[in-house]
């Protein structure tokens, strides 16, 4: 089963079509779940949600509600740790990610030869300033952590729920879930997806927010890289 995990701050614009779009990917398929966590919008994000939920009559639909404001890892960790599915998938909250590119990846996760599957953002549809620092972010990025992740701001990615629950949980996990998992041994594969420009809502993370905060998380990494102990064993029988 997959359970498809959107973190959602202040998206009371963008829920509803995010919800058709959505229901279209996920088709007739009754092995899929969707959990919108919201990390207590100042808007009518929950409500929308929950209306268009009574309006369908839709099974598939969950939502949860954190208890105070923590940031998007701590919303994407609780719709984990709420998952009943075996294959946990996310996608950001804003529309920028297009549902459409579930299906491929869910079928790669089936074929059962990775652990985990990352999105590259083909054509961003950001400013320019947008697409220079995540380029300059994701060099820095792979240079001190020692990983190759083209682009670790995608937020449509899926992985299989044991490697997301094994990571190490902190403030920025998100960005870092292909890192990680290959820490662990997971293997982990990047494929192209689509981007589309913000139509509603504003955005939350600038150059400015995210930038000194990032590198510390990047020497965190670096430091866990190293120190990380991966425990295989098996009983010995007479």
């Amino acid at each position: 089963m997959f359970s498809l995990v959107v973190p959602a701050y202040d998206e009371e614009g963008n829920v509803r079509d995010l919800l058709l779009e959505v229901a279209e990917a996920f088709g007739d398929r009754s092995d899929c779940e969707m959990i919108l966590v919201d990390d207590c919008s100042a808007d009518r994000t929950v409500a929308v949600a929950e209306d268009w939920r009574s309006e369908r009559q839709t099974q598939w639909l969950r939502v949860l509600q954190m208890d105070r404001n923590s940031g998007q890892s701590a919303a994407i960790l609780a719709g984990v740790l709420a998952a009943r599915g075996q294959f946990i998938l996310t996608v950001d909250g804003d529309r920028q990610n297009d549902p459409a590119d579930l299906p491929r990846i869910m079928d790669i996760l089936l074929r059962g030869e990775v652990d985990g599957v990352t999105g590259i953002r083909a054509n961003r549809r950001d400013n320019w300033i947008r697409r220079l620092s995540s380029r300059i972010g994701n060099a820095v990025r792979n240079g001190i952590t020692g990983d190759a992740v083209a682009d670790s701001g995608c937020g449509i990615k899926g992985y299989r729920r044991e490697v997301f629950l094994a990571a190490p949980r902190f403030n920025g996990m998100h960005r870092f879930m292909a890192t990680l998992a290959r820490i662990q041994g997971a293997r982990v594969v990047e494929i192209e997806v689509n981007h589309r420009p913000r139509v509603a809502g504003v955005a939350k993370y600038g150059v400015m927010n995210r930038a000194w905060r990032g590198l510390v998380d990047c020497l965190a990494i670096r430091w866990y890289r190293r120190r990380a102990v991966r425990v295989a064993a098996h009983e010995r029988t007479p």
